[in-house]
């Protein structure tokens, strides 16, 4: 299968915040309305023209595994296995960045993040545009906030709980917060320089900005949640139900 068209799926998180639900299942397969998170993902994905999907694993990686390999899906799914060690967000793309040979570009999507994001438009500008990584960005209230220049460029990282900034260069005097989204595109080999370890996907980023185009994108789409805590989960069930 032409494998022009991929999308990483990171599905080897705890689910720590959603407790209960994830005693005995992966964060991935938690219901939302029915169905399991990754199937909303993969469908969403597969409807948006991507039809290579990369997904890795780790806590209760195996019912991953069954499930992807008891549904068919009309994709080319791949598994990227790190139940022997949790890769974190960054570790995870490298681990999985030989899966990624034969395409031209990936999209990264976070498990639990449920949108209608028109990903197959923004893949198709992505890949004419020259960029090495769009982060798909939001004007929302958060601790967390990544910072860009006034061309959008990544240029710092700040955590307004505890004050912390991470710089791409010194402190910057002016620039713009933005709240990332959970989704990000990337050309294939921007990673491959990069050791093989558990690491943070920003962090990584905040080393790339150095020399290469890192991007801020900002969306506004009809919906957008992340679904890691039992009350976004309950909010998102609620919101679908009125479509």
């Amino acid at each position: 299968m032409n494998h022009d068209t991929t999308a990483m799926i990171l599905a080897a998180g705890l689910g720590t915040r959603l407790k209960a639900l994830t005693q005995d299942k992966p964060k991935a397969l938690v219901p939302l309305n029915g169905k399991p998170l990754l199937q909303h993902c993969i469908e969403n994905l597969i409807a948006n023209d991507f039809n290579h999907i990369v997904i890795n694993v780790h806590h209760f990686g195996e019912q991953i595994i069954d499930f992807v390999e008891s549904h068919h899906f009309n994709a080319d799914i791949q598994i990227s296995d790190e139940r022997d060690l949790l890769m974190d967000t960054g570790g995870g793309i490298i681990k999985a960045t030989p899966l990624f040979k034969n395409s031209k570009a990936v999209l990264v999507h976070n498990v639990d993040i449920i949108s209608n994001v028109n990903l197959g438009e923004m893949n198709q500008q992505f890949l004419k545009s020259g960029d090495d990584a769009w982060l798909l960005t939001q004007d929302r209230e958060t601790n967390r906030k990544l910072l860009f220049r006034e061309d959008h460029q990544l240029i710092g990282w700040r955590n307004k709980a505890d004050g912390n900034f991470k710089w791409v260069y010194d402190s910057f005097g002016q620039y713009q917060e933005m709240a990332f989204s959970g989704l990000h595109f990337f050309r294939k080999n921007l990673f491959a320089g990069f050791e093989c370890k558990p690491q943070s996907v920003i962090d990584l980023y905040l080393k790339l900005a150095k020399n290469n185009r890192i991007l801020s994108k900002p969306i506004q789409p009809d919906y957008w949640f992340d679904l890691g805590k039992p009350e976004q989960l309950e909010a998102a069930e609620n919101y679908l139900n009125t479509l």
